[in-house]
């Protein structure tokens, strides 16, 4: 199927004025305010900047619209609206499928999560242009979506071609046929649509060449502490990889009661800062910033894979981007496969490092 992209984008808008379906609230991808770069940032659809469905994922996670930074939850103030999130990309998809895994277990489920799964409607799209740390490729990835989505939307031209990936997804595209002109795609288009995701696999690898890796990540668990000593050494512990990356969930809950109201807070916490898992005395797991640098990547690579049977990273690239000592999340994760780039250094400089 077939439907014009300036359609659509009113479309959006309609659902959002008219509460089509249920659909209160509309959020695409939109320019960011600071006139100094093209970065993007989910916002209403109703928004004046200017709205970028399938070029390159937002600066923000998709996580941030499901997992709050900070919030109340109990007593619980879920907002009981229903709502469409547009221009969703792969690499976040993925970081989704984790955290489902993670936050809907048959056990534990978190509330709020569920609540916010339960009422949003997925509209992925393929990406058109990488961003510069982008490496889904590496990651097992691709800039295309192929499964997690309710519609997917593959640019062809002033045209987007609609997949169908789920029953809500169904239903809104019979909604959306009422008001917008839709037709069947012929072969040619999604020939296109083919030649357009090779395209852009084949500029995201070109883009990640000069990173050479292992893909036995197993390793990693036994490089020395010399490795990852000096990997570390730009790093301020800031915590702003974890707080951007998509598929970290670590938190740290709040009593904030007052008088006879009982109240509890959830903040998303780090394991990159010092006071993380800090118990009473004092006392922490990983003292040292390299070790706590190392667990990371260890949960990314490692741990992620053997509790949720994905890799815990999705080659987004945000770490990358965020990280004020320009720490290239590609290049530690090469480094660390190859030990010999580093040369060894006493246990006695390891421990005048220590924090």
């Amino acid at each position: 199927m077939i439907v014009n992209a300036d359609d659509f984008i009113k479309f959006l808008k309609t659902c959002q004025e008219s509460k089509l379906l249920g659909y209160e609230q509309a959020i695409v991808p939109v320019v960011s305010a600071n006139p100094k770069n093209k970065e993007l940032v989910f916002s209403p659809v109703n928004t004046e900047r200017t709205i970028e469905l399938d070029t390159t994922r937002t600066i923000d996670p998709l996580k941030n619209l499901y997992y709050v930074p900070r919030e109340k939850i109990y007593p619980t103030e879920f907002k009981n609206i229903k709502r469409i999130i547009a221009g969703v990309k792969a690499c976040d998809l993925k970081a989704i499928s984790i955290l489902d895994k993670a936050l809907l277990l048959d056990n534990f489920v978190d509330p709020s999560y569920e609540h916010w799964r339960n009422n949003t409607l997925i509209i992925s799209t393929d990406c058109s242009e990488p961003s510069p740390a982008c490496h889904c490729t590496l990651m097992d990835g691709s800039p295309y979506p192929n499964a997690g989505f309710d519609i997917n939307l593959s640019r062809v031209l002033g045209n987007y071609h609609i997949t169908v990936g789920s029953d809500r997804g169904k239903q809104f595209v019979e909604h959306m046929a009422m008001e917008v002109e839709i037709v069947d795609a012929l072969p040619d288009v999604k020939d296109q649509v083919e030649a357009n995701r090779n395209k852009m696999e084949r500029l995201i690898e070109q883009l990640n060449q000069d990173f050479v890796r292992t893909t036995d990540y197993e390793e990693i668990r036994h490089d020395s502490i010399n490795v990852w000593q000096q990997r570390s050494k730009a790093c301020v512990g800031c915590g702003a990889c974890t707080n951007i990356c998509p598929t970290c969930y670590c938190l740290i809950l709040n009593d904030e009661s007052k008088a006879e109201q009982f109240i509890k807070v959830r903040s998303q916490d780090s394991c990159q800062l010092n006071g993380y898992a800090r118990v009473a005395g004092g006392g922490t797991p990983r003292p040292q910033m390299f070790s706590r640098f190392r667990n990371r990547y260890l949960c990314k690579l490692l741990f992620m894979k053997s509790n949720f049977g994905e890799i815990g990273c999705t080659g987004c690239g945000r770490c990358t981007e965020a990280c004020p000592a320009q720490i290239d999340y590609r290049q530690v994760v090469e480094d660390i496969g190859h030990e010999t780039a580093f040369e060894k250094v006493s246990q006695d400089k390891l421990e005048g490092d220590e924090l």
